[in-house]
């Protein structure tokens, strides 16, 4: 095989790594600079950018080790009989270009994966010893972030955990079946006891409240996961039946979605196009009610019809729809948990609303300074000088609540 220069290497092989949605640094502790300024960020091949909870953009170098791969999943761009270009970096390349664009401020991280060479113990063995060489020999205390090879041994797994921020193992599509069928080398179970081992070792880590020495630190940003939206013809409650039994089961950080895409001279049994963008970003805003709202999965199911969320209205809104004999909520009286589901109050604006009532008693007009559009509000909630009347039983309400048209980029914050 010819040999490949460096740039070309990263070019290969951070567009191959562009398939995975699961790089954001969330839960990251931030780390202090010395001149107390931060690091910036840039545009290059290879750099993503993520956002914290704090709202920080932080800049990850996102590549795959080497695209070569012995699995022949059909969904994948990678997969061993795909004819795409091939390349690979060693240890020492991937080492020294984290430290170059991290001391040029074009990261602030790193987040590796790869495919699968000889063996999942072997592929392991050279992304630990990158996370290793990172930390132990060049004292690097930049976020990262590393993809697990669920074949690999345990002892590699607590490694990985000791050297990364966060680690992930994609379960990669909703259903078991379709995963043996589309991916007969990959084991759903397999993948699931990897997911079990991360968190009983996250657990381990938390020091008790009594305890004064600290245990080893093990993967502190968690761990997360990734969900093929539009492959295998699962509906969307299914897709977040499964989210919910993730977080429950394994203490997810995040369940990230990611629509499919066609590859080139992919199998007949795969869809011809993709899904709409949107149905990927209903399901993130799904996901961001059972998480921050106190929404079940089986709830905002009622929102959905034939199993699929609305594309034309966010999901909030189409349970709200579904649900009006709930409402309108007295935002003088409700609770948080009432509060949360009403349509357009966000987390910050419930908790702005329950601080001012508690000194005087909120009108619409007060209503309003504490939200962001209270047209949106107005038809589901009761104020002291206001009713919605006949708002809520309006027949053009999800006219005129819903988007005129669909936004052309759309974003979670």
């Amino acid at each position: 095989m010819a040999r490949i220069d460096l740039r070309r290497k990263l070019s290969i092989l951070s567009d191959a790594a562009k398939y995975d949605a699961s790089c954001a640094s969330s839960g990251a502790p931030k780390r202090n600079s010395l001149n107390g300024k931060g690091v910036g960020s840039t545009e290059g091949m290879g750099i993503c950018h993520a956002y914290t909870p704090d709202g920080r953009c932080v800049s990850l170098l996102k590549i795959l080790l080497t695209n070569f791969c012995i699995y022949d999943c059909v969904y994948c761009i990678n997969r061993s009989s795909s004819n795409v270009e091939r390349a690979r970096f060693t240890v020492e390349e991937v080492v020294d270009l984290t430290l170059a664009f991290y001391k040029r401020n074009y990261i602030e991280g790193l987040f590796l994966s790869s495919g699968v060479v000889r063996s999942g113990d072997y592929t392991m063995e050279q992304l630990v010893e990158v996370a290793r060489r990172l930390r132990e020999d060049h004292d690097f205390r930049g976020y990262i972030h590393l993809k697990l090879i669920p074949e690999a041994d345990e002892r590699l797994v607590a490694l990985a955990g000791r050297y990364a921020d966060r680690l992930s193992a994609n379960i990669e599509l909703p259903r078991d079946e379709a995963l043996g069928r589309l991916a007969p080398e990959k084991d759903a179970r397999l993948i699931r006891k990897t997911m079990g081992q991360v968190r009983l070792r996250l657990e381990a880590a938390k020091p008790e409240k009594r305890d004064r020495a600290r245990p080893p630190a093990f993967a502190p940003a968690g761990q997360s996961t990734q969900l093929i939206v539009g492959a295998d013809g699962a509906p969307d409650t299914e897709i977040l039946d499964r989210s919910a039994s993730l977080y429950g089961g394994y203490g997810l950080r995040r369940v990230y979605y990611s629509a499919f895409s066609p590859i080139p001279d992919s199998s007949s049994i795969l869809p011809l196009s993709k899904p709409p963008l949107m149905r990927e970003h209903r399901l993130y805003q799904a996901d961001w009610l059972m998480r921050f709202y106190g929404f079940t999965a089986p709830e905002i199911g009622e929102g959905a019809s034939d199993g699929m969320l609305d594309l034309a209205v966010d999901p909030k809104l189409a349970w709200a729809l579904k649900r009006r004999d709930v409402f309108p909520t007295d935002v003088n009286l409700a609770t948080r948990e009432d509060l949360l589901r009403v349509p357009g109050l966000g987390v910050k604006a419930v908790d702005r609303i329950l601080s001012v009532r508690r000194y005087r008693t909120l009108r619409l007009e007060d209503v309003a300074r504490l939200t962001r559009s209270i047209d949106k509000v107005r038809p589901w909630i009761v104020a002291l000088d206001w009713t919605p009347g006949g708002l809520t039983d309006a027949a053009d309400l999800r006219a005129r609540l819903a988007p005129k048209r669909a936004p052309e980029q759309l974003s979670l914050f």
